[in-house]
């Protein structure tokens, strides 16, 4: 066989083909990441882990707003720890 020509050629480019078509077709069932026409990535949808996302999402503002709350508790707290305790007394009876 000679190693010379456009068969050659011709021959090159299939073989290039046929393995990209296997390639894309072997990430395509195990899930990977495909590449787009411009060279970008395109995902697998999957229902069940956009759900999972929006219900994290969902319990990280829940999370957000406790810490919050907890902060305000805790600064006042630190203000009575570090008051004078004779002020603390004056606040107190003021109450009353």
């Amino acid at each position: 066989m000679t190693f010379e020509g456009p068969l050659f050629v011709l021959a090159i480019i299939a073989m290039s083909m046929v393995g990209w078509v296997i390639t894309t077709a072997i990430r395509a069932r195990h899930g990977y990441p495909l590449e787009g026409e411009w060279g970008g990535t395109v995902n697998k949808l999957n229902p069940e882990l956009e759900r999972q996302n929006q219900l994290l999402a969902q319990e990280n503002d829940l999370l957000r707003g406790r810490i919050g709350r907890l902060e305000e508790r805790l600064s006042v707290l630190e203000r009575i720890a570090t008051d004078a305790p004779a002020r603390l007394t004056a606040e107190i009876e003021s109450l009353r």
